[in-house]
């Protein structure tokens, strides 16, 4: 009569109602998914352990505020807490005697373009900027060998330290970087022929300290040359993204980036369309400067999706030549949103895959709240 008040829902009740909220990614229940860990309940105060497949898993912005909406529906006065954590699992599997000189990432994306400026390591640094924000361990290399831009949009030109027989990355907004631009005075012409090229990307893989990575980010150079066929043939490519501007100049060396990137069995992941409008804050009018829609017309020519599309802001362009990632100076921005809505589209995307082979042996839980 006087014993301890039992509590407003049990732990089974709970797990029957994240089972009953389908993952949109997922296409399942949160407990047939997986993706519940653990449940305990105290009292009014309801705490849940939800493991998800990245931190930046797509509908983690929708879980958060469905599952405290519908959980605490099913008592009294229920207050939900989520402990999230993340377990990132390779897209592509390791086999048998297959080169990979950076076994530690587990996702190896790509960033490409068939030329120049169109701002490809502006978004391949902003979607790596993201990543670490949302709490995934990430590298960016800097494999522009001729033009390395990331010291200076990652605001850093520090020099890397040697360890043992391996150089140390430089850490920067929570990223591990290298570049030879880090090494090789800015004022120094690069004038290296393909071998050259190919050798220092190699070291840049094999002889530095990359640790344990949930996704190495790699910013290459224009065009489908030498690196290119280094990467294929030496590290396990997760896939691809090719960046472009919306006109036709530059989307008929989108085809043939695609091209070769299926010719050295690299999966082309999507399209980015970089610059894809400006909106004007005077007079309220969205501007097409670059044209509009190539990248979404080429993408269904090449049965790939668009994964993105960035807008034309001053303030990308501001952040940049300061030294930090629009993500992080201006995260309310269009552009910012963007690259946010990137890196968990390419984030998602890898851990489905992951999620449709053979179980593999768990990376280890992160925390990720």
């Amino acid at each position: 009569m006087f014993g301890k008040k039992p509590p407003a829902i049990s732990p089974d009740d709970v797990r029957a109602v994240l089972d009953q909220i389908i993952d949109p990614e997922a296409g399942k229940g949160l407990v047939e998914a997986g993706f519940v860990k653990d449940v305990s309940v105290e009292g009014q105060k309801v705490r849940i352990g939800l493991t998800l497949p990245t931190p930046a898993w797509a509908s983690r912005p929708e879980l958060a505020t469905k599952i405290p909406e519908q959980v605490a529906a099913a008592g009294d006065k229920l207050k939900v807490d989520i402990a999230w954590g993340s377990d990132v699992l390779r897209s592509r599997p390791e086999a048998a005697g297959e080169q990979n000189l950076v076994p530690g990432a587990r996702n190896l994306i790509l960033f490409a373009s068939g030329k120049g400026g169109v701002g490809k390591s502006t978004v391949a640094s902003n979607v790596a900027a993201a990543l670490a924000q949302m709490g995934a361990n990430v590298g960016l290399l800097d494999a522009d060998v001729y033009g390395p831009s990331i010291p200076t949009m990652l605001g850093t030109h520090e020099r890397p330290e040697v360890s043992g027989q391996k150089l140390v990355p430089v850490v920067s907004h929570g990223m591990k970087l290298m570049s030879i631009g880090f090494i090789v005075p800015p004022t120094e012409a690069m004038v290296w022929r393909g071998p050259m090229l190919a050798g220092a990307l190699t070291q840049f893989m094999r002889d530095v300290e990359w640790g344990d990575l949930d996704y190495l980010i790699m910013d290459l150079p224009p065009g489908t040359g030498d690196v290119q066929l280094t990467l294929a043939q030496n590290v396990k490519v997760s896939g691809a993204v090719l960046v472009s501007t919306p006109q036709d100049v530059a989307l008929a060396d989108v085809r043939r980036g695609k091209a070769m990137f299926d010719k050295v069995g690299i999966q082309t992941l999507g399209v980015v369309e970089n610059m894809a409008y400006f909106d004007c804050n005077n007079c309220g009018t969205r501007h097409n400067i670059f044209n509009s829609g190539g990248a979404s017309r080429l993408a269904d020519e090449l049965g790939v999706p668009v994964v993105g599309e960035v807008p034309l802001e001053t303030s990308t362009r501001e952040a940049a030549d300061q030294g930090r990632p629009e993500v992080l100076a201006h995260p309310d921005s269009s552009a910012a949103k963007a690259f946010n809505g990137i890196a968990r589209t390419l984030a998602t995307m890898l851990a489905k895959k992951a999620m449709s082979q053979p179980k593999q042996k768990a990376s280890g839980l992160k925390i990720i709240q």
